[in-house]
């Protein structure tokens, strides 16, 4: 699962500043303004170059419901880019990241202490770091696991380590079994 790359995507969406077309025929529009080619955009949404033509001139007004969620994706990917690189750019250079997560932290602690994994609800605003790291990642293509580390660093230096005031001898945090991860920024 991806569950954070899910979650960028999810903070993201809650950024626009305008709802993205809903009728089907405006979606199609809107992909043709984007892509230039009904060509582009049958390979885009996984059907004919007719069926991309019937779309646009009104004449099929219900897909399939597959069909109709990944015009619903690929109009939503490319909404608004401006309003997301601007909202990004501020997590990773003032604002930082929210992270609200329900999921079983495990860590290496030392000897005597208890590194038993368990389930926490936390809910942890990391600083524009975390957030640039994050971002690099997702954009370089990293794996969820990379990315859950990124998260797991932050945790450990804010949460479990309070910046430096307390747990000194943790040494690593992993985040396993993801119940919800939700991010904000």
């Amino acid at each position: 699962m991806a569950e954070i790359e899910d979650a960028i995507e999810r903070a993201d969406r809650e950024g626009f500043t305008r709802e993205p077309p809903k009728t089907l025929k405006s979606q199609i529009g809107y992909l043709l303004k984007q892509l230039k080619t009904t060509r582009a955009v049958a390979r885009e949404i996984g059907v004919s170059q007719r069926s991309v033509e019937r779309y646009r001139k009104g004449e099929r007004k219900h897909p399939p419901k597959a069909i109709a969620e990944r015009i619903d994706a690929a109009v939503r990917a490319r909404w608004q880019p401006q309003v997301r690189r601007r909202r990004q750019k501020q997590a990773a250079t003032t604002g930082g990241i929210t992270v609200e997560t329900r999921a079983r932290f495990g860590y290496t602690a030392p000897i005597g202490t208890t590194d038993d994994g368990r389930f926490r609800r936390l809910t942890v605003h990391l600083p524009p770091a975390y957030a640039q790291r994050l971002f690099d990642a997702r954009n370089t293509g990293a794996s969820d696991q990379q990315m859950r580390q990124i998260i797991a660093e932050g945790l450990k230096d804010i949460y479990f380590q309070d910046g430096g005031n307390r747990a000194m001898g943790l040494s690593e945090v992993t985040l396993n079994d993801i119940d919800y991860l939700d991010l904000d920024y």
